[in-house]
């Protein structure tokens, strides 16, 4: 199963837990696991707060202070988003996430976030359930 999520800034954190149950809750699967995956070589997949949205601003404003967007990166020359591809490869493609009661088990304060490095795009999330 798969779905799209749309950026609309360079650098962003979208909340994506609630298309993830929706589509767990429509398998009829009650307890098992979640691949969560983003088939994008400057997005990755993220499981933090979302509560307070200053949490994603953080995160951007850190991760930018470790990677910056231009630092004469080699491949700046090409498409000039190397930044972004060092960003998603640290950060990963995907996360794996139990599934109990029909939806995923995380923590009171926990979501499933889609970091997008190289926004506005449109970006493909698959999602593998398997049964327990």
């Amino acid at each position: 199963m798969e779905f799209r999520v749309s950026s609309t800034k360079k650098q962003e954190l979208i909340d994506i837990t609630g298309q993830i149950n929706n589509i767990i809750r429509d398998s009829g699967i009650k307890t098992g696991i979640c691949n969560v995956y983003v088939t994008h070589a400057t997005a990755g997949i993220i499981i933090n707060e979302n509560y307070d949205p200053n949490i994603c601003i953080d995160f951007i404003n850190a991760i930018n202070r470790v990677i910056p967007e231009h630092n004469s990166y080699l491949h700046d020359r090409i498409d000039n988003n190397a930044g972004a591809h060092i960003k998603s490869a640290l950060i990963g493609p995907s996360e794996t996430i139990p599934i109990r009661n029909e939806k995923l088990k995380l923590g009171t304060w926990q979501s499933v976030m889609l970091a997008d490095f190289d926004g506005p795009k449109e970006r493909i999330v698959i999602i593998t359930l398997i049964k327990d």
